[in-house]
């Protein structure tokens, strides 16, 4: 499929189907179902599926060495992926380098994950971890025009996959426990010039400052939305998770809800202005940011958004105006909650809020899920989403009233249990759980039209049967999986794509 064809099927108003031969954006469609609708690779074969080719990559050097977290887009034949500070372009058919761009960030920011890149015609679109965004040719890697969005003495670091939406490349800033409000920012994708910005904490005159003491607290008040979203081309709604409020843990400065932290908002794309909000983890005083994948689905005769989010509850809303329609528990061993209230929100136990002498707490703040992405899949009605059952201790390390940055300390406790999880997506109940035998991390995850799921499990990638959850395949990894795997058809043969560490691995029927 040309360039051309893919820019009118993705920016024009009114598609959002996935294309079988390619993967054109961090979540394959603007749907964030990551489904891919091939059917040549499925559960009665999959068992024949070999390695087609393996490639480590060597990028400019940072500290920790190369990382693929970003997920690969594949258009004409070609995979654009990233790690931090470099983009390359690989040959999809052999793995063979095209061309790799490297520039590398200033400044003192953690060394973490870059998601990846978004493509409008020619050009790719990727952010540095020092928060510039950057567009390439994607024929020659060529830098076309460099923009600054954010100030790296700030301590903003950035990490999402661009999303485009016709003449909109749609960003946002990383960053937690400093004290600094996240925004959403659209650029023009021919110049970069800034289009609009939406923060996720509300200024004194706008509505969401009644959630807040006041202006100063609301300024400092973090929930940055570090990962892409997802886009309703009927409606124009633009739908993505924002972070955690800070100070971190301690919510004595910052009385109230909160507002726009740990919610998920629809945006209107051409002007920024927000349409709906819901908010996940009111007051949040575990880090739980909500940035998880909103993902579309329609169904019951509505447009409908699920999220499984990291505080534990799945919630399923009606995505034209932000009501719930489900908000249940998917984590088992969940305790910080007092049920939901009228409005599908959950309620905060102030029995759980972190304490000088430790509070016992389930999940800890890495979630009961987190950013590896969830999968759906409109065959068997189920959601996808890797999870894990653990506890910690929390414990408030700042009295002050006007505590900064990080401000508790948590011990994990042992007996943590990991599983992939299937959901009915109209009810939350889970319809099977693939429980791993040995602890692992939260892998993303891709769904088929052939009736499977892959995932990583440790340093093994798997397949599952998508309506039971029976393992069907399995192969081991140099790495864990630490990005979301693709499918893509290129000469008649369905193949699959996963990166663990420095290595793509591609894998296809003989």
């Amino acid at each position: 499929m040309n360039r051309l064809l893919i820019a009118a099927l993705l920016f024009s108003c009114h598609a959002a189907a996935q294309p079988a031969d390619s993967w054109p954006t961090y979540n394959g469609d603007y749907s964030g179902r990551r489904y891919s609708p091939l059917t040549l690779l499925n559960a009665t074969n999959v068992r024949h599926l070999s390695p087609a080719w393996a490639t480590r990559f060597v990028g400019g050097a940072p500290a920790g060495g190369v990382r693929i977290s970003g997920t690969p887009l594949m258009v004409d034949g070609v995979l654009y992926f990233t790690s931090l500070d470099n983009v390359w372009a690989v040959d999809a058919r052999s793995g063979r380098e095209i061309w790799h761009f490297y520039r590398e960030s200033k400044g003192d920011m953690p060394r973490t994950g870059n998601r990846g890149v978004g493509m409008y015609r020619n050009w790719l679109y990727f952010v540095t971890l020092d928060n510039c965004l950057i567009s390439l040719d994607a024929a020659t890697g060529k830098q076309r025009w460099i923009v600054p969005f954010a100030d790296p003495k700030q301590l903003y670091f950035s990490t999402v996959a661009p999303v485009v939406i016709r003449n909109h490349v749609l960003i946002a800033t990383g960053g937690d426990s400093f004290d600094i409000p996240g925004y959403v920012e659209s650029h023009d994708p021919e110049t970069g010039a800034l289009q609009w910005k939406w923060r996720t904490t509300p200024a004194s005159d706008e509505p969401g400052i009644e959630t807040w003491p006041g202006e100063y607290a609301a300024n400092a008040g973090g929930g940055n939305p570090w990962i892409s979203g997802t886009y309703d081309p009927d409606l124009n709604l633009y739908f993505v998770g924002t972070g955690n409020p800070d100070p971190v843990g301690a919510g004595q400065s910052r009385q109230g809800a909160n507002l726009w932290t740990c919610s998920i908002v629809a945006l209107n794309p051409d002007t920024g202005k927000l349409v709906w909000h819901f908010q996940a983890s009111p007051h949040d005083t575990h880090d739980w940011d909500a940035v998880e994948t909103p993902v579309l689905i329609d169904g019951q005769g509505r447009k409908l958004l699920a999220q499984a989010s990291r505080n534990g509850y799945y919630f399923l809303l009606d995505r034209t105006n932000g009501k719930s329609v489900v908000s249940v528990p998917y984590l088992s061993t969940l305790n910080w909650s007092l049920g939901t209230d009228g409005k599908g929100q959950p309620i905060p136990n102030p029995a759980k809020e972190p304490a000088p002498d430790g509070t016992l707490v389930s999940p800890p703040t890495s979630g009961a899920t987190n950013w590896p992405p969830p999968a759906f899949s409109p065959r068997t009605g189920l959601f996808y989403v890797a999870t894990n059952e653990a506890w910690s201790l929390f414990y408030r390390t700042d009295p002050d009233p006007h505590p900064q940055g990080f401000a508790i300390r948590e011990a994990a406790l042992g007996g943590a249990r990991a599983a992939l999880l299937a959901l009915d997506y109209r009810t939350g109940k889970p319809a099977w759980r693939h429980e791993w035998r040995t602890p692992a991390g939260v892998a993303g995850i891709l769904a088929t039209a052939g009736n499977l799921v892959f995932t990583g499990k440790g340093s093994y990638f798997v397949a599952l049967d998508a309506a039971t959850g029976r393992t069907l395949w399995h192969t081991g990894l140099t790495n864990p999986l630490t990005n979301g795997p693709v499918s893509y058809l290129l000469d008649g043969k369905q193949y699959v794509v996963a990166g663990a560490g420095d290595t793509l691995f591609t894998f296809a029927l003989n």
